[in-house]
């Protein structure tokens, strides 16, 4: 397994993660169609994982209403001392008015909630799982360097933010003389690039990691279902991950081509190329892979036993690219002697 920094932290987290959204699969008809784990599969896919090496582990208050986290906790006690712990507040876990959003109450509630049901007495990676307009970014940041004063929470991240978002909050954090923000976690993977335009530059430009959730578009890069498809849970999914109409079907059947020759070539998986992919790209810290089976998280770890060429790699690369939205594709043409793109890919 191989290990990269966590933006300026000084820790190292696996190539791999394991996301945990799929343990549980309760308390709303999302969480029954996306999960559906059960405790017995969920222990030995997290046994599978550590014993390749993983040991990040990422879940998220909201997913089954606190379940996942439960089945984290559970599993996980007899190797927390080796694994790195992440979880997420943001969302709402009951109809109490103030459970929701970015505000103090409800974070430090949040964070007591998380710890007993990942039975342990500290968070390594405390994620925002969201953007709260009505919250101030000095309250929300004074509260989570409270938590950290505390020992509660180790380090403190977020998910989900745009660019300037995530740029005020670094600000705030710097002139207040508060811990910052060490990574982001977004959405990423050959049909959903947007990353590229601003994140992952601000995370490169400010040393802050960069970790992949649906690395696999919401199953739609495995090829298993498309726009035609009559497999109404699976389209229905694809539309609860947050596919939204984003994915271009005719780029997106372009790319699945040649992530089949690739597969082929490699007696691999489409779903394993996907991951690949994302793993080539040095600035991404960490890709974090969940599954609802064994056999589909078994498939999912062993992108770790092969590699992409740089031709392979440079085929993907060329058939996902979108074209650059403004003012990128304004400075690239108008500013070419002062432009750079800054390099995303193998350094």
């Amino acid at each position: 397994m191989e290990y990269r920094f966590l933006g300026r932290t000084g820790l190292r987290v696996s190539v791999l993660g394991m996301g945990t959204m799929t343990f549980g699969g309760s308390g709303s008809p999302f969480f029954e169609g996306v999960g559906g784990t059960n405790l017995a599969d969920a222990q030995r896919m997290f046994d599978m994982a550590v014993d390749i090496g993983i040991n990040l582990f990422d879940s998220a208050d909201v997913y089954s209403r606190g379940i996942s986290e439960e089945m984290l906790g559970t599993i996980s006690t007899s190797k927390r001392d080796s694994i790195l712990l992440a979880t997420k507040c943001h969302g709402r876990m009951n109809d109490e008015p103030n459970n929701l959003g970015l505000s103090r109450h409800h974070i430090m509630s949040g964070c007591e909630a998380s710890l007993r049901r990942l039975k342990t007495d500290h968070i390594d990676l405390y994620q925002t799982h969201g953007f709260d307009a009505y919250t101030a970014w000095e309250e929300t940041l004074r509260a989570f360097d409270d938590l950290i004063k505390q020992g509660k929470v180790r380090y403190i991240g977020c998910s989900n933010l745009s660019a300037w978002q995530l740029m005020k909050a670094l600000g705030v954090s710097e002139r207040n003389n508060m811990n910052r923000f060490v990574a982001l976690q977004a959405n990423y993977n050959l049909v959903a690039r947007e990353a590229e335009h601003e994140l992952l530059p601000l995370c490169l430009d400010q040393s802050l990691g960069f970790l992949v959730w649906s690395p696999l578009a919401g199953g739609y890069l495995t090829g298993k279902y498309n726009a035609s498809s009559n497999d109404a849970q699976a389209q229905g999914r694809r539309n609860a991950i947050g596919d939204q109409g984003t994915i271009d079907e005719t780029q997106g059947k372009r790319i699945l081509d040649v992530m089949s020759e690739i597969a082929s070539a490699h007696n691999a998986s489409l779903a394993q190329v996907a991951l690949n992919y994302l793993v080539s790209k040095k600035q991404i810290s960490s890709v974090l892979i969940g599954a609802k089976t064994i056999n589909q998280f078994q498939d999912n770890i062993s992108c770790i036993n092969w590699s992409l060429s740089e031709e392979e790699f440079k085929c993907l690369n060329d058939v996902s690219e979108r074209p650059l939205p403004y003012p990128y594709w304004h400075q690239k043409q108008h500013n070419a002697r002062r432009y750079k793109a800054v390099d995303l890919y193998r350094e």
